[in-house]
Parts: C-alpha cells; sequence; structure tokens
C-alpha cells in the first residue's frame, strides 16, 4: 500500500471545512487541496452531471496512486449523496454513490474520511452569517439546514465505518478552541 494520503472533509455548511482544510494543507507535507462544490443543477440531468464529474474524478485520482502526493478535498461525492438524501435534488443518487464509495475504498491510498461537526449545533447560527455570498436555492445557508446536513453526515461516516475497514473515519467536533482540533488532527494525520 501506498504512504500517500487522501483525506476528505466533509461536514454541514457552518462546520469549517474551509479553515480546516486550509491548515491541513499547510501542515501536510506535499498535499493538494481541492474543493468542489458539486453540480448545481438539482433537476434529473444533475444526476448525469454528478455522475460524469465524479466518476472522472476517482480516475483522476487513480492516475496519481504511484506519486509521492496527498490528495485533500473539501467536499466529494459524499455531499452530493448527502443533499439528495434530504431531498434537495429530484434525483436519487444512492446507486452512483455505492459504486463511487466502493471504488473509492480501493485506491492505492491510505483513506481518512473526516467529518466535521458542531456538538452545540446552535452554532450554526453565528458561522453561518456569510454577507454577500450566494448560493444555489437548494444550498442555502440556515441553521436548520446545516443541522440536518449534520446529521445526515454522522450517519453516513457511521455507514462507511462499518462498511469499509480500510478507510479510516474520524467523527471531529470543531466547535472547540480551534488550537485543540489542530491538535486533534495532527494526532490522526502526522
Amino acid at each position: 500500500m501506498a504512504n500517500s494520503k487522501i483525506i476528505i472533509v466533509e461536514g454541514a455548511q457552518g462546520a469549517g471545512k474551509t479553515t480546516i482544510t486550509d491548515y491541513l494543507r499547510n501542515v501536510i507535507k506535499h498535499t493538494n487541496l481541492y474543493r468542489l462544490s458539486g453540480v448545481s443543477d438539482s433537476s434529473i440531468t444533475g444526476l448525469e452531471k454528478s455522475s460524469k464529474m465524479y466518476y472522472d474524478l476517482l480516475d483522476y485520482i487513480k492516475n496519481l496512486e504511484n506519486l509521492d502526493i496527498n490528495l485533500l478535498f473539501d467536499r466529494t461525492f459524499f455531499s452530493e449523496e448527502n443533499y439528495c438524501r434530504l431531498g434537495k435534488k429530484e434525483y436519487s443518487f444512492t446507486k452512483v454513490y455505492n459504486d463511487l464509495l466502493d471504488k473509492f475504498s480501493k485506491l492505492d491510498f491510505n483513506i481518512y474520511y473526516l467529518t466535521l461537526y458542531l456538538e452545540d449545533e446552535s452554532l450554526y447560527e453565528q458561522r453561518l452569517k456569510r454577507e454577500g455570498k450566494v448560493e444555489p436555492a437548494y444550498a442555502k445557508f440556515s441553521a436548520e439546514n446545516s443541522i440536518k446536513q449534520q446529521r445526515e453526515y454522522l450517519k453516513m461516516a457511521e455507514e462507511i465505518s462499518q462498511k469499509y475497514s480500510n478507510i479510516m473515519v474520524y467523527n471531529i467536533e470543531n466547535g472547540k478552541d480551534i488550537e485543540l482540533t489542530k491538535k486533534e488532527l495532527e494526532n490522526i494525520l502526522l
């Protein structure tokens, strides 16, 4: 098995993914950071677009297996599945998601799946005050939406840990002092 890492950071809007992925990018040597926003088409044609995008992404990752680099993702196909499970899209992504996840688990990397969450869900109200940002209708910032997303991400993390022993799944509480979160991540990833 390769020594290179794939680190997926998922979590609800406002959970702190940008802060955490920026930090990890700077402390883990030879790491490329990718920020994916998914496909904003929530109609049935969005399924085709999303499927193609994420299968192409897996092919791209597969081609990097023998290089000495780490790949860090701020969202991937897990977000697409989360939004679909919550009824934010007009289609089901589950069949594609399960296939992608199976292929993903077989990549020759040390694979880490990190879910950021806030134990005190009321913190989402403060964290989501984002002046001037325009989001697609299915991704409107609201504490209520983030709480629903968080609960679904935690379920998904549990499902992954039960099904794939080679994917190291961690739920990281990110409502505490940021220095404590950084230390926890260093203990896991360095």
